[in-house]
């Protein structure tokens, strides 16, 4: 049931990155394309991807794109002041 939690909130947040691109491209995203590849995979190739693959994800790239996305907030914030 975690695994299951994990990639749907991998797909949630590969949508919302996707989505990010287009509206506002001049707020770049390190790996946007990967995170949006990952979502893909999720969604309509789930059996092939490992759970060390899923594990590696939360791990190494979830945290720089936590701190993008706050930095990313901040500069909206301050902008709209």
């Amino acid at each position: 049931m975690q695994k299951k939690a994990i990639e749907r909130n991998l797909e949630i947040i590969g949508e919302a990155v996707r989505r990010i691109t287009h509206v506002a491209p001049e707020y770049p995203i390190t790996n946007a394309k990967n995170i949006i590849a990952l979502r893909n995979l999720i969604i309509h190739a789930y059996d092939s991807i490992s759970d060390e693959t899923i594990q590696s994800v939360v791990d190494n790239h979830l945290p720089m794109l936590r701190d993008e996305i706050s930095a990313l907030i901040k500069n909206i914030e301050s902008s709209h002041s």
